[in-house]
């Protein structure tokens, strides 16, 4: 048989003649908390969604761990072999990096160039399966072939097949005075991330073209290395700066874009403390209605305060009312909150074409869609909030009616 406290807290909880508008209150509270609670668990999957979109765009052609020499990078060959000995690293290569400029006709865009075999940066960064046309492998060493991200190649104008000139700041001695050194490359593929830094202003040459264009000689700017877990980054770079040369620096994808994701981890952040004022308002609704139900039933207390029920009883007997609205409406708020959450995906496009409207247009964000990842943790942390706010909110009303006195309740029943 259940404890009376509960059976009285629940029998409280239902509606009387007397009492409906503590009940339309107590209605009021739960739908409170329940879309707080949804609200919450919504949001915090949507900005879990761009975190995981933009980091999966910026690891689309980042390396997850690169070891940079002074410089440039002479006996990479022995360096190669540690960072590929290495348990965690799944595949290694050489780079080289370098600042020119392109120019066709009257166009002209600074770039950043990256040398790369397009066999071992499929493996890195998979930026391969990013091409919208031609292939990385169309990158052919002594051929001075040039890949382009689409929005360089739609301010230059160029198709593939095109010629550009690449111009690089290092320049040579003429008796004319410093000139800078210019190199013809063709066009010969086009890449798509998504995140306009690299879409604009990224071009991909073959590592020995690379090597001549910068006079590096069989030096290279690093090592770009991927891991099996991506998430240890930071512990194999400190590894790995056991191993390698003094003279080199080793940096991980998790420093090299620690602003995006800080700054996602703070909006992620403040969201949360936002919408948790919904939940708090909706926990003085139950307030409110605790005191006024404590209030109603004064002559019940006193009853059953004379019938031998202890203080602690009676505090009980309306904690099990507060709760009851607070897990009631916490659970519909879950629920609501998972099934939207799970899609999202499908129900942002159908307000769209509904109202004729677009929240993320193309034309002004890197991710045009509402992304969505659901995490199990967001949606524990979010309830266990709800219970517990929901339970101090009954802690002074549940108080206030342990301390009634029988006598003083009576006296004018």
């Amino acid at each position: 048989m259940q404890p009376y406290e509960l059976f009285i807290g629940l029998r409280y909880t239902r509606a009387k003649r007397r009492n409906h508008f503590i009940s339309f209150i107590s209605l009021i509270s739960m739908m409170g908390i329940g879309l707080g609670v949804m609200a919450l668990i919504v949001v915090l999957s949507v900005m879990n969604g761009f975190q995981k979109e933009i980091r999966a765009r910026i690891l689309g052609v980042t390396p997850h761990l690169q070891v940079i020499g002074d410089g440039q990078l002479d006996g990479w060959k022995k360096v190669l072999k540690t960072v590929e000995a290495h348990p965690e690293i799944r595949a290694a290569a050489p780079y080289v990096n370098g600042q020119g400029m392109l120019s066709l006709g009257e166009n002209v865009e600074g770039v950043m160039v990256r040398g790369i075999l397009p066999d071992a940066e499929q493996k890195l960064t998979g930026v391969g399966d990013k091409m919208k046309k031609g292939a990385l492998n169309d990158l052919k060493a002594g051929e001075f072939g040039i890949v382009l991200g689409t929005d360089l190649a739609r301010a230059m104008g160029t198709h593939i097949g095109d010629s550009v000139l690449l111009i690089t700041p290092q320049g040579q001695f003429t008796p004319a005075g410093m000139l800078p050194r210019l190199k013809q490359f063709h066009v010969v593929g086009i890449f798509e991330i998504g995140m306009s830094p690299y879409d604009n202003a990224l071009a991909l040459i073959h590592l020995n073209d690379a090597q001549k264009l910068y006079r590096l000689g069989n030096a290279v700017t690093g090592i770009s290395g991927s891991l099996h877990n991506l998430d240890l980054a930071p512990q194999v770079a400190f590894e790995l700066g056991k191993s390698v040369p003094m003279d080199t620096y080793i940096t991980d994808w998790t420093r090299q874009n620690a602003n995006y994701f800080a700054v996602v981890a703070m909006e992620k952040k403040m969201m949360f403390i936002i919408l948790s004022l919904i939940v708090l308002v909706a926990a003085f609704n139950i307030v409110s209605t605790l005191v006024m139900a404590v209030t109603d039933k004064q002559a019940d207390i006193a009853i059953l305060r004379t019938l031998g029920a202890s203080p602690k009883s009676i505090m009980q007997i309306f904690m099990v009312q507060g709760m009851l609205i607070g897990l009631i409406g916490m659970g519909l708020g879950v629920l609501g909150g998972v099934l939207l959450a799970l899609n999202i995906g499908t129900i942002v496009p159908f307000i769209e074409n509904l109202f004729g409207v677009h929240f993320l247009a193309k034309e002004f964000y890197y991710i045009s869609e509402l992304p969505s990842d659901l995490q199990k943790g967001d949606v524990i942390v979010v309830a266990s909030m709800s219970f517990f706010i929901s339970l101090f909110a009954t802690l002074y009303p549940s108080w206030r009616a342990s301390k009634t006195q029988p006598a003083e309740a009576l006296r004018y029943e």
